[in-house]
């Protein structure tokens, strides 16, 4: 009987101890979890920040822009997407390299149009103009018709490269500015020329005289 209930509390010591042994294990996971939720990115967080700028940075980073080189596009650009677009279609389509799109998909107005331009001109000088098509491009103001122009006068004409590239940024300068030159003079139709004997001039009012009074003798 003594031997009975020794080893009931035996056995109910080992329960209280491995009672406080779990729990003493039990606290330092749940601190440990809360302090994980502290610092891991919430992933309902994550996804609203799923962004322009995050497909932008992915997209770059895809084609070989350097992590810097992507965050400061990105950061700079006002429509993030197209930029990303621009870069990964000249890198794709043509042998222009990631970094040097970058640059100057970055500085267009309309970076989707500029990558137009240069893939359609690349693949028309068969990649010998590369270096020179980014900049012709970019300073086009209207780089999908400069591509065109490039594109079908060398269909029809031997022209070198870089003489097409100058004779159609040539064309577009000029086609722009005169579009963008002051109103047009006002015509006047033919017989109504106008002449100083139709054009009546101000006359000055006539300031009405005050009747003079006979004065009445003595009144002075």
């Amino acid at each position: 009987m003594a031997m009975l209930m020794s080893n009931k509390a035996v056995n109910r010591g080992k329960n209280k101890q491995a009672s406080s042994t779990s729990r003493s294990l039990i606290v330092p996971v749940l601190a440990i979890a809360g302090w994980l939720t502290t610092i891991l990115p919430n992933p309902a967080i994550a996804a609203s920040y799923s962004n322009d700028y995050s497909v932008c940075a992915g997209r770059l980073l895809s084609v070989g822009v350097t992590a810097q080189g992507a965050s400061q596009g990105c950061a700079a650009a006002l429509r993030p997407r197209d930029l990303a677009a621009c870069v990964v279609k000249i890198k794709k389509e043509t042998q222009i390299a990631a970094t040097d799109a970058l640059y100057s998909c970055g500085k267009a107005r309309r970076p989707e149009e500029l990558a137009t331009c240069v893939v359609g001109v690349s693949l028309s000088t068969k990649e010998e103009a590369n270096p020179a098509v980014l900049d012709y491009c970019g300073r086009s103001l209207l780089p999908v018709r400069f591509g065109q122009c490039v594109v079908g006068l060398r269909s029809q004409i031997d022209f070198p490269p870089a003489q097409a590239l100058d004779t159609c940024i040539s064309a577009s300068d000029s086609i722009v500015g005169a579009s963008s030159s002051s109103a047009p003079p006002i015509i006047i139709p033919g017989g109504s020329s106008p002449s100083t004997d139709t054009i009546p001039f101000p006359t000055q009012p006539t300031i009405p005289t005050q009747p003079i009074v006979p004065t009445q003798p003595g009144t002075n």
